[in-house]
């Protein structure tokens, strides 16, 4: 049971949603990577909730490096980041463990750990954790960026709403990478949050489809289709 993913590069996530902190290290990143402070803040602040359509928690998120990192660059050994968790309104979440919360892990959680898991908030399953991974990820990102790699994410459609053919360009990448709501055009953006808040008033979801685009990689990067 493993919090592991990835080979040459292994991020390891941990912590819950109403614990002390949740985290990430990042092990097998080469040394002498600057750390772009400003860079991992916009990313955050991307991700940090906003409007009807997420969800009302919203905090400072506020990242400290603990190891790995000596004079602003990374030294090639594990980098352990954490990020406190300072808006938690436990309550009592007993109850999940008889009713679990549909489009939850809950009951997932309870199976899976014998009922020892956190349940609150969602514990180790929360969309809280994806702040420890956005940090990461913007870390890797801008080493990336630069040696002239861009990624850029999307999304391409949601309940039915469509965004613009996605041409792989950096000039789109560069919009995508400025907005919250990553879409090529403002009437998609406009039509999708419709969609979303008109579900939310039913009590409802709707899904949607991400599309990422990475440009600027060199010819021959990469592996076959099978190991």
């Amino acid at each position: 049971m493993k919090n592991s993913f990835g080979q040459s590069l292994t991020v390891t996530l941990f912590g819950e949603s109403h614990g002390e902190y949740i985290g990430a290290v990042l092990d097998g990143i080469a040394p002498g990577i600057k750390i772009d402070d400003e860079y991992i803040k916009e990313r955050l602040s991307f991700r940090r909730p906003s409007g009807r359509i997420s969800t009302a928690r919203v905090e400072a998120d506020e990242y400290k490096i603990v190891s790995g990192v000596y004079e602003g660059r990374t030294t090639g050994t594990p980098l352990c980041l954490i990020i406190p968790n300072t808006n938690k309104k436990s309550g009592d979440y007993s109850a999940l463990r008889y009713t679990p919360r549909p489009s939850h892990a809950d009951y997932t959680a309870e199976v899976k750990y014998h009922g020892f898991q956190d349940p609150r908030g969602g514990g180790h399953f929360s969309g809280r954790v994806t702040c420890a991974l956005v940090a990461v990820g913007a870390i890797v990102a801008s080493a990336l960026r630069a040696q002239g790699i861009e990624i850029g994410t999307r999304v391409a459609s949601l309940h039915g709403v469509r965004d613009r053919e996605f041409e792989c360009l950096k000039e789109d990448i560069e919009v995508l990478n400025k907005k919250s709501f990553a879409t090529l055009t403002d009437k998609a953006e406009e039509n999708m949050r419709r969609e979303a808040e008109c579900a939310a008033e039913r009590g409802d979801s709707v899904g949607g489809v991400l599309e990422t685009a990475v440009i600027g990689v060199p010819a021959g990067v990469g592996e076959p289709w099978f190991d």
